[in-house]
């Protein structure tokens, strides 16, 4: 019998895979074969010659990987990109940030989650998490466009009880939505803006109705030292005693993780990761990064992240992969920590469990949904190629990214975009900036006291 025809086959490409061991490893000459959104085989590309497919992409001497996922993010606030550069983080929110984002219009939000996809999609980003306002336009630029999300409505305790329930509403609103495309998260800020009473009310919703949480906590060491200064425990500590750790919990940032707080992450009665956007804690300066070697020790994964392009400039989570490469060899005095291929693992099957996604996405296998990016090595710097895994993640760049795809279905192929008008976008941004840049009004939408 003649199977039916594949939905797109990728072929003459080298794939990235993972052993039983979870081990990265790269197949020559293979072929990808997609059904339903879905990676049906990986085979070679002599096997899949003759198997029918209505799409098919001649993938030569480039490799696929599964696409990266960029742990946390504020997509919308690629809008305020160079607005407020060279500051300390304090002078950073109170004096450009927050007053900037009392301005927010959710057509602004809107703009920016569509440049933002943009901006990820060319990057080889196929799946996002946020943490944002106005976050129903960001589901419809979601739905839209054609990549994967994981979404939260952010609330401060200064809201009262409705910034807390509109997040539980968004995240019941939109769970599964965009044909399972969108997973959905309760999205509390901070435990420095956020009170030990709401926290606790989230993890009682989050277990009442089996949602993840997504927060900030100990974001940089002074955070830290702030909590333990003014109320004896860390916002780990904080997390611990509110019931925030016995759910599923995404903490971003964390490089102010203190020796005593890992004992209560090891100890979390719910799924616990990190997510770590190196880029924006070298930006301010912050003493310390997030403890990735620790955590890994105790079984917490660290997916890779880019913050907003507010703090970082970039979506750029390739950028990010090399960087915590970089800087985990020089903070732990180990040239041997992170290898190439423990990076790749980071961006791939790791991040893929930060945001709760490690059995649907994050590596090249059966039954894992096809969201798969080609990049193309033939450049200049990225020849020749004596060590695949570390052409990756030290000499190719996000530009090297040829194709990226999603649930099986082609976003951009040779650097074009297929969902996106930018130059729309950029347009009607523009047009609308001196509006969202006036701070004359003198208001914010917080304070940051740590």
């Amino acid at each position: 019998m003649t199977p039916s025809p594949a939905g797109l086959i990728i072929t003459r490409c080298t794939a990235l895979t993972h052993d039983d061991q979870e081990r990265v490893g790269f197949v020559r000459d293979a072929a990808i074969v997609v059904r339903d959104g879905v990676v049906d085989s990986v085979t070679s590309s002599a096997q899949a010659e003759e198997l029918p497919a209505a799409e098919r992409v001649d993938a030569r001497g480039q490799i696929a990987l599964p696409g990266l996922v960029n742990c946390h993010t504020h997509a919308p606030m690629v809008a305020l990109r160079g607005v407020a550069e060279d500051l300390p983080t304090e002078e950073w929110f109170n004096d450009v940030v927050w007053p900037i984002e009392s301005n927010l219009t959710g057509r602004h939000v809107e703009l920016g989650a569509r440049l933002a996809c943009a901006e990820m999609i060319r990057g080889g980003v196929t799946c996002f998490a946020d943490h944002y306002f106005s976050m129903d336009a960001v589901a419809a630029v979601v739905e839209e466009c054609g990549i994967r999300a994981h979404l939260g409505q952010a609330y401060f305790s200064s809201q009262g009880p409705q910034g807390r329930e509109e997040s539980l509403e968004f995240a019941l609103r939109h769970r599964g939505a965009a044909g399972g495309r969108i997973t959905t998260a309760l999205a509390p800020h901070a435990p420095y803006t956020v009170d030990d009473t709401d926290l606790a009310a989230t993890a009682s919703l989050a277990r009442e109705h089996g949602l993840p949480v997504h927060l900030h906590a100990s974001e940089n060491r002074d955070q830290a030292e702030t909590s333990l200064a003014r109320h004896g425990v860390t916002p780990i500590e904080v997390l611990r005693r509110t019931g925030i750790l016995d759910t599923d919990v995404l903490i971003a940032h964390g490089s102010g993780i203190l020796d005593r707080d890992l004992p209560l992450l090891a100890s979390a009665a719910g799924r616990t990761a990190v997510a770590t956007a190196p880029r924006g804690y070298l930006k301010f300066a912050w003493p310390t990064t997030t403890p990735v070697r620790a955590l890994h020790d105790i079984g917490i994964p660290v997916g890779l992240a880019t913050d907003g392009a507010a703090s970082n400039n970039s979506l750029d989570v390739w950028e990010s992969m090399a960087l915590t490469a970089l800087i985990q060899k020089s903070t732990t005095g180990d040239p041997r920590w992170l290898t190439s291929r423990q990076a790749l693992h980071h961006a791939s099957l790791q991040s893929a469990r930060a945001v709760g996604l490690g059995d649907v996405v994050g590596s090249i296998a059966p039954g894992r949904r096809a969201d798969i990016i080609l990049v193309d090595l033939t450049g200049p710097h990225t020849q020749p190629v004596h060590d695949l895994a570390a052409t990756l993640v030290h000499s190719a760049r996000s530009s090297d990214v040829r194709t990226t795809i999603v649930d099986g279905r082609v976003l951009m192929r040779d650097r074009e975009l297929l969902t996106i008008d930018v130059g729309a976008v950029v347009r009607e941004l523009g047009e609308r900036m001196p509006a969202l840049l006036d701070r004359s009004h003198g208001r914010r939408i917080q304070d940051y006291k740590t």
